[in-house]
């Protein structure tokens, strides 16, 4: 999702170029078309290739996957979570990034929107 959200559009081959140790063509394609499935990207045909778009924001394909890294590996656990990332490196949390958490944690608490 990444490499065709930064080129707004791109070809299987495009975003396999982007990949460090990138799996086989056909493996790109496929993932593609399950992306397609799932309504978060859209494809055209454009001579013999694809050309693939997204069809939701990039915060918005973050949030869902967020939520489904959450449920995958954190049982849900938005503590647990929040935990693991926080001990993955401590360092990356500058005292602006833990304020605006602090934030965030205290308008959820009082039912406020994100």
């Amino acid at each position: 999702m990444e490499a065709v959200f930064s080129r707004k559009k791109a070809t299987a081959a495009e975003v396999r170029g982007t990949m460090p140790e990138p799996p086989s063509y056909s493996a790109v394609r496929a993932t593609l078309q399950v992306l397609v499935g799932k309504g978060l990207l859209s494809h055209r045909r454009e001579g013999r290739r694809y050309l693939y778009a997204p069809t939701i924001s990039q915060r918005r394909a973050g949030v869902s996957a967020a939520k489904h890294l959450l449920s995958i590996y954190f049982e849900n656990s938005i503590e647990a979570a929040l935990t693991a990332m926080l001990q993955a490196d401590r360092k990356k949390l500058t005292d602006a990034n833990y304020r605006r958490l602090m934030t965030l944690i205290r308008e959820t608490e009082r039912g406020g929107r994100l």
